[in-house]
């Protein structure tokens, strides 16, 4: 029997960002640079971040839309060995949906996430052990 996901978010003293890398044109990047030159900005990252942050909050409606449709969880769910074995005893499965960031922790194996993980769509970023993520592959959407 398929559950749909039950655990409550919690707060992790895991890394609150991702390092991502973006190319840009040499003009871009020239008025990035004199905007933090005449103290607009205190330096590229922080522009790049206000200009990210401006466009989500234009689409924030629509982020929110897809969020309640799709039925994310927003922000960080962390899954443990015990919540996976909870599932396993009463022989149902997990689909993990998360906008954010999904953690599995360490000490799950492959075995229990193969037993226990239906599906995992994560808009953000997945972290688990390797051994996991390779197990898992073929149910990431």
């Amino acid at each position: 029997m398929k559950q749909a996901n039950t655990f409550t978010p919690t707060k992790s003293k895991l890394a609150e960002s991702e390092k991502i890398t973006i190319n840009l044109g040499f003009v871009d990047l020239g008025q990035i640079d004199l905007l933090v030159t005449e103290g607009f900005y205190s330096n590229r990252t922080d522009f790049i971040r206000t200009a990210i942050r401006n466009q989500l909050g234009t689409h924030s409606e629509a982020v929110k839309q897809a969020v309640a449709r799709k039925m994310l969880v927003l922000g960080l769910q962390h899954i443990s060995a015990d919540d996976l074995r909870t599932l396993q005893a009463a022989q149902q499965t997990l689909q993990i949906r998360v906008l954010g960031l999904a953690t599995i922790a360490p000490d799950v194996t492959p075995e229990l996430a193969l037993a226990t993980i239906d599906s995992i769509e994560v808009l953000g970023a997945l972290q688990a052990s390797t051994a996991v993520k390779a197990a898992l592959a073929n149910r990431l959407r």
